[in-house]
């Protein structure tokens, strides 16, 4: 089991640590007390209603003043030193989750106004959490042990259950940057979660056509479940498919870079997931990420979006689970960059096609790495496996 200690720092944020199974840390009050003098939090930004739109902005101008791109020796997620006193009040640690000390949400928590129209604003109310993967600055995702990666897993499940219950939140959102060409502000590997007080746009198109085809069906079958059975069937865009989770480039993607991770049952969110799930998940994302990498001399920048249901009546029943990993990186030496037509209109046009994007995903040859439920590699077209 996970080791989970709760502790708090000295503004009163949380800070949980997550210790890998296989070797639990005793935290003891003298490697957990944040011994630094912090000012009061503030009081939150606020969000304005945009009435064309139908969508909230948050405004956070206090974030103009965060930690940007700091030497390694003033990292603020590396674990406290005697020249460092960072965010990490311990000496070591394995995975690190803590409220975001200039976060874009909250730090109070609420509902955004009822009825809004133009000239509606209200706090911008939610939670803003840093998940750090691993004590060494330097490194990504893709270089960590399956162990670790594991522990990742069960931090976002449990951070998705324990957000998901707070009050006003109505969406939760795992994700990382990954790179300077995506705007990273920290170098140490990192991610993100963001609960909102409302459903994000990009939630709200994908949750109404998901409820749109589930009422169709009756009930009985969910979009991303059909997707996913119609890319394991046409077999030419999938990249690996394991016993709970594939992995395919989407029919209409729109990114040079993509590629859409799914568990082969319905289940709303990380936190659903049962242990062998988690498990194999581990195994196939660092599969996915190295893959990523080796497409070409550098590492890959790269934007992981875990797309959960939101905690809305209407969407949650015909959401699924998934995770859209996207890159801008088009060659080697080229990023796609949204102008006029994606940025103005939203109308994407995509500079290489899935089917060959997915048949180099599938030619990577991954190093080995620790034994866990594993994903083969999927086939080729016509020995896709149904």
């Amino acid at each position: 089991m996970t080791g989970i200690t709760s502790t708090r720092l000295a503004d009163g944020r949380e800070l949980i640590y997550f210790d890998d199974a296989e070797s639990p840390k005793p935290r003891t009050a003298e490697t957990t007390t944040d011994h630094r003098d912090l000012p009061e939090r503030g009081e939150p930004g606020e969000v304005r209603f945009d009435a064309l739109t139908d969508e909230w902005v948050a405004v956070a101008a206090h974030r103009q003043t965060r930690t940007h791109l700091p030497p390694a020796d003033q990292c603020p997620i590396c674990p406290t030193t005697a020249n460092n006193p960072s965010e990490i009040p311990a000496p070591d640690y394995d995975v690190v989750v803590f409220e975001n000390r200039f976060p874009s949400l909250g730090p109070a928590l609420g509902s955004v106004p009822a009825d809004p129209a133009w000239g509606t604003t209200g706090p911008a109310y939610g939670r803003c959490e840093v998940v750090s993967f691993t004590p060494e600055h330097t490194g990504s995702f893709s270089g960590l042990s399956e162990a670790r990666a594991r522990t990742v897993v069960e931090a976002w499940s449990q951070r998705t259950e324990a957000l998901s219950a707070l009050a006003g939140i109505k969406q939760v959102f795992p994700f990382e940057n990954r790179g300077a060409d995506i705007g990273v502000t920290l170098h140490h590997p990192h991610g993100q979660i963001y609960a909102y007080p409302y459903v994000t746009p990009r939630a709200g198109v994908l949750g109404a056509a998901a409820r749109r085809f589930y009422d169709q069906a009756d009930g009985r079958q969910t979009l991303t479940g059909s997707l996913l059975a119609a890319e394991r069937n046409d077999g030419g865009r999938m990249v690996m498919e394991g016993e709970n989770f594939s992995a395919y480039v989407p029919f209409a993607a729109r990114w040079p870079l993509e590629i859409h991770l799914v568990p082969h049952r319905q289940v709303p969110d990380l936190a659903a997931l049962s242990g062998e799930e988690k498990d194999e998940l581990a195994h196939v994302y660092l599969d996915l990420l190295k893959r990523l990498d080796a497409l070409y001399p550098t590492p890959t920048p790269y934007i992981s979006a875990w797309h959960q249901a939101p905690l809305d009546d209407v969407l949650r029943p015909a959401s699924y689970l998934h995770l859209q990993l996207t890159s801008p990186r088009r060659a080697a030496d080229k990023l796609k960059f949204l102008a006029g037509s994606e940025a103005a209109m939203g109308a994407f046009i995509n500079d290489t096609t899935p089917e060959s994007v997915a048949e180099r995903l599938r030619a990577v040859v991954v190093p080995p790495s620790t034994p866990s439920p594993a994903a083969a590699p999927a086939a080729v077209p016509e020995g896709a496996r149904a």
